[in-house]
């Protein structure tokens, strides 16, 4: 199987704080990340080198979303390139002749998957990982368990001596 450390995703979003969380979440599941602030940047580093992947804000300046996949879709080369848009207008008037097009079976610009944000790493990760077939090679997937006060309170009554015990005791008034 073809390892996530072997597979380029491009992160395309004008946002610095969006594009740099997603990118920090494509790279910690090992994937090699490159990012661009808007369509026509990311159209440059396109025909640079093609990624594996790109993800893809809607609403944009200079090129949006729907212009830069208007413009893959119509270049062989670039044509077949999965795309997963990432937006926070696919239920408002900003992007919805966009989401239209999209969905539209014959104009042939729907893209792999549309995410909302707020996206988790969780969803982002495992989209990416279930288009191009790999699997994250680092487990960001697993819930890190935050232990509870009482779980910590537990614990330094375990760990403590019987003087310390006492004097919990009591001010606690417990007899």
């Amino acid at each position: 199987m073809v390892k996530a450390s072997e597979k380029k995703i491009l992160v395309v979003d004008d946002e610095p704080d969006v594009r740099n969380f997603l990118s920090a979440c494509i790279q910690d599941a090992g994937f090699i990340v490159d990012s661009a602030v808007d369509g026509q940047d990311a159209l440059e580093k396109i025909e640079k080198e093609i990624p594996d992947l790109m993800t893809l804000d809607m609403v944009m300046p200079r090129k949006s979303g729907i212009e830069l996949i208007r413009t893959l879709r119509k270049n062989d080369k670039w044509s077949k390139l999965p795309v997963i848009v990432i937006t926070a207008h696919a239920r408002n008037e900003f992007a919805s002749e966009d989401i239209k097009c999209f969905d539209a079976f014959t104009s042939g610009l729907k893209p792999r998957r549309t995410i909302e944000k707020p996206v988790t790493p969780k969803v982002l990760v495992n989209t990416i990982c279930q288009i191009l077939d790999v699997e994250p090679e680092k487990d960001i997937m697993a819930e890190k368990q935050v232990p509870s006060d009482q779980d910590n309170l537990v614990k330094m009554i375990q760990n403590s001596d019987s003087k310390t015990l006492e004097q919990i005791k009591n001010l606690l008034g417990a007899d």
